[in-house]
């Protein structure tokens, strides 16, 4: 067969060659129909947004206000604070589970099991009300009054922080656990000692493991902050509240608040991705070279290419 026979079909005899082939798409009446009641229902929201007594001119002017920038700013302050925290103590916890020293196994397990089974906001409030316990902070050399020590800052720190340990122990387990165990005896073999095995050998393969869940704990937290508004912490959320408590435009910092929310989350998203495909370099599991904006403006302009196909061959 030569390449111009390619692609047609075959001649039977000295009669006629029989009729091409005309492959029909399938059509999916249901992904349509789908389609069509869910522009439907978002047309119903943005109706119902529309009408409502909301001054969408206060939500413009106070996206840019000082208060909202400020409080924005002392989010992400105490957002990557806490997950510094949340990931240094969290890997160290996940090291002296994986111990055989009982001791240490009991410790981290015992930590994990106390701040995954109590909610944030009652640790917030634990940390923020220690000095019922604890008046005065004593260390011989430096005394001073807890009041003074605990402040909401340091009290939105310790109670997302802390908590924020549990979860990255069990994660920064369970990306240890995924590197070939024959790893770690090579490297004893060649006589490296367990500590600089674990900085130099497991833990470098097991960030590929731990970054995706690191990533969705970070956007978590990012959320997550907005309770410390209950011990008075000046985040994004409390500078929403204090601004609608003065104008009474309950709703409109709402909304305020919620876009400043997800326009963090969307850059923080976007960066998870590409700190995903440098740790997955030479996987199997590597993300797709092109970017997430790259992949949206290509499922936009592939309807019109297929479009375009269809007109041609009719």
């Amino acid at each position: 067969m030569t390449p111009s026979d390619r692609g047609t079909a075959p001649t039977t005899g000295d009669g006629p060659p029989p009729e091409a082939i005309k492959a029909i798409p399938i059509r999916h009446y249901g992904r349509w129909i789908g389609a069509a009641v869910v522009l439907g229902l978002l047309a119903l929201l943005v109706a119902a947004f529309a009408n409502a007594a909301v001054s969408w001119s206060v939500v413009g002017d106070y996206l840019t206000h000082e208060t909202i920038l400020t409080g924005a700013w002392n989010t992400l302050q105490i957002t990557i604070y806490s997950m510094l925290l949340g990931v240094v103590l969290g890997t160290l916890l996940a090291i002296m589970r994986l111990s055989s020293n009982p001791v240490l196994s009991g410790v981290a397990w015992g930590y994990i099991w106390f701040f995954r089974g109590t909610p944030v906001l009652v640790q917030l409030f634990l940390w923020y009300n220690l000095a019922l316990i604890f008046p005065v902070v004593n260390l011989g050399f430096w005394s001073e009054d807890m009041n003074t020590v605990m402040t909401p800052f340091l009290a939105a720190l310790l109670g997302l922080g802390l908590n924020e340990a549990a979860y990255m122990a069990e994660i920064s387990r369970a990306g240890i656990q995924s590197v070939d165990r024959g790893q770690t005896e090579a490297a004893h073999a060649l006589g490296m000692s367990p500590s600089r095995t674990m900085r130099r050998i497991v833990l470098p393969q097991a960030m590929r493991v731990i970054i995706p869940p690191t990533g969705n704990e970070f956007i978590n937290m990012l959320k997550t902050s907005s309770l410390a508004y209950a011990i008075q912490y000046q985040e994004l959320f409390l500078a929403g509240r204090n601004i609608s408590s003065r104008t009474l435009a309950v709703m409109e910092m709402l909304i305020v608040v919620s876009i400043v929310y997800l326009l963090l989350t969307t850059v923080f998203s976007v960066g998870q991705y590409y700190l995903e495909r440098h740790f997955a370099r030479g996987t199997d599991q590597a993300p797709r070279p092109e970017g997430p904006l790259t992949r949206l403006r290509a499922q936009l302009t592939a309807f019109r290419v297929r479009s375009t196909v269809g007109r041609e061959k009719v």
